[in-house]
């Protein structure tokens, strides 16, 4: 028996809609697939570098909108780990830059949206932050600096609860966050969070410091003249220095928005050589802008680097037994006379990627206290979690007191090897052991240097740059090692 003409047309109609029905359904889900894709597509645009996220303010990825984000997405995240407080807290402190008003503001309502209770400390080192995070049990910190750069720039650091950066894999998370809408997560009317000031975050600093300070000693008698680039440091440096009883001759401390790193601090020790001499002091230090690396002068007015004040303090430690498995942590850019006074007193040397976050992981990993870069990131694991240059200092200063030493006879126990580094612009990157001539260059290179200095060859993660390192005791042999790889890579790479 047939169907009926109007029922086949029902049918027809229903079949028709059915299929239309399904090809919507199937192009929204193809839609919603390919919005995560586009989102987690690496060529998005990467927010965190070696250091936390840095750029111009204002302008990608610094700008309130983004800043907001990253807040929210902090905020996502921790609203879904378990935590010690009733509702998630994070501390915010700042360096003394004009813009880090915006971005406190900026990130501290996009952690409030999510429901997070929000600490602000103002201008304190990146290290004080690492510290209070985990002094008031907080589950997040942050540091808004862009550590040495020119005030201009600005940045976003985060600690754990822990008081350590977080790590890659965290800060992958965030990214890929940030680019979803989170507006279907944000926090109830009632829920959502509150921000307050802590008025003694410095004091809480200070005595911090100063604890890392031998108890037996004081600074009495000790003339040192004090750089703050006119950062983070500049109320709390003079008082942890000036408090242990040292005469405190000040420079780059009076910020004003503008003037953070300008001609002064860690970047320019020079500023702090020429006051040594003049004044006739015993030390200098110069702290950068977030106060987590140093660079010290003797009191001949010589610049001690941070390669330095690590031989200067591992040698210290390892000839009293305080050094753990008689090694320390240095980067890539170490130099390799560091290696050799190392060997010299039985201590090893353990090399990481540039950035201090890789070196602290390393340290941790391998139960080491000591460890550091040339730059002056120098950390005391048993005192700090990150680069802390007021520790640092103190920790010099200690060895000064025990030993009864200059900071000059103290540095000269370590000579720098010649180093010759060429960076080298290039269109493409590509696995360095696929080059063509590569590996055997680099092999004929090495033999040569086997014993006496070293190879070093890597990528920028900045700049489409490839940088060749090259020491040794020869400045002829090791500029025509460093030329002719150079030249290679170019060729083959542009």
């Amino acid at each position: 028996m047939g169907i009926p003409k109007n029922g086949r047309n029902s049918a027809t109609k229903a079949a028709v809609g059915a299929t239309i029905e399904a090809t919507a359904e199937a192009t929204v889900e193809a839609a919603i697939e390919a919005k995560a894709k586009a989102q987690a597509s690496p060529k998005r645009k990467r927010l965190f570098g070696t250091d936390g996220i840095r750029g111009t303010a204002n302008q990608f990825p610094i700008t309130p909108d983004l800043v907001m984000k990253v807040g929210q997405a902090m905020g996502h995240i921790l609203r879904r780990r378990p935590s010690r407080n009733k509702h998630p807290k994070v501390v915010i402190g700042k360096d003394t830059r004009l813009s880090g008003y915006m971005v406190e503001n900026a990130l501290t309502s996009g952690l409030n949206s999510m429901g997070v209770h929000v600490q602000l400390v103002g201008p304190l080192p990146t290290p004080g932050i690492g510290f209070l995070t985990r002094n008031m049990r907080a589950d997040a910190g942050v540091v808004i600096s862009a550590s040495h750069n020119p005030y201009q720039d600005n940045g976003i650091k985060i600690f754990g609860p822990d008081g350590y950066k977080i790590p890659d894999s965290m800060e992958r998370e965030i990214e890929d966050l940030v680019g979803t809408d989170l507006n279907g997560s944000l926090a109830g009317s009632l829920d959502i969070g509150r921000s307050k000031r802590i008025d003694d975050a410095d004091g809480r600093y200070v005595v911090y410091a100063k604890n890392s300070f031998p108890l037996e000693y004081t600074l009495d008698g000790l003339r040192i003249v004090l750089d703050c680039a006119n950062g983070a440091a500049y109320n709390v440096a003079p008082a942890i220095f000036g408090e242990l009883g040292a005469e405190i001759i000040l420079q780059g401390n009076a910020p004003n928005g503008f003037n953070i790193n300008d001609k002064s601090g860690a970047l320019y020790p020079a500023r702090v050589a020429e006051a040594v001499t003049q004044y006739r002091a015993d030390v200098g230090i110069s702290l950068d802008g977030d106060a987590d690396r140093v660079v010290m002068v003797d009191e001949k007015g010589h610049i001690v680097n941070g390669d330095h004040i690590l031989a200067v303090c591992a040698t210290h430690l390892a000839q009293r037994g305080q050094l753990p498995h008689n090694t320390i942590v240095a980067t890539q850019m170490s130099n390799f006379g560091l290696d050799k006074v190392m060997r010299e007193h039985g201590v090893s040397v353990v090399r990481t990627n540039v950035g201090d976050k890789y070196v602290v992981e390393e340290m941790r990993r391998g139960g080491y206290v000591l460890g550091g870069e040339q730059s002056g990131h120098i950390i005391f694991l048993e005192h700090t979690t990150t680069g802390d240059g007021c520790i640092a200092a103190l920790n010099v200063l200690a060895v000064m007191k025990r030993t009864g030493l200059r900071l000059s006879e103290l540095s000269a126990k370590m000579e720098d090897v010649p180093q010759v580094l060429i960076n080298t612009r290039v269109r493409r990157r590509e696995e360095l052991d696929r080059i063509p001539g590569y590996l055997e260059t680099v092999a004929a290179i090495e033999k040569e240097l086997d014993g006496v200095g070293r190879l070093f060859v890597r990528f920028s993660g900045t700049e489409p740059v490839v940088r060749v390192l090259v020491e040794g005791p020869d400045r002829v042999a090791i500029g025509r090692y460093a030329e002719e790889i150079a030249t290679l890579l170019e060729k083959q790479l542009s």
